[in-house]
């Protein structure tokens, strides 16, 4: 019996970090996107990040996608940017 939840418990690690794989690159996706195109207008014309995306990059970096993806979700529908589908 015991070998049984042994061998389940291995066989759903894969997927869980496929799982997190998924996560990251969505949050990669979305992280590049917002930093693209939201900002606003510095000095010389040039465009300034926004400092939240740039926190949310962060998240997305240091595996902490459950909070960067809705909040760079929520940011890029706001300034009518399309978002990538998951």
């Amino acid at each position: 019996m015991t070998r049984y939840c042994v061998f389940a418990l291995l066989a759903a690690l894969p997927s869980t970090a496929f799982a997190q794989t998924d996560d990251t690159a969505y949050c990669n996706k979305l992280s590049a996107l917002a930093s693209r195109y939201i900002g606003s207008a510095g000095a010389e014309g040039r465009i300034a990040p926004d400092l939240n995306v740039l926190g949310a990059t962060q998240d997305c970096n240091k595996g902490r996608t459950a909070t960067a993806i809705p909040y760079l979700e929520k940011r890029l529908r706001d300034n009518h940017i399309t978002v990538p589908p998951r």
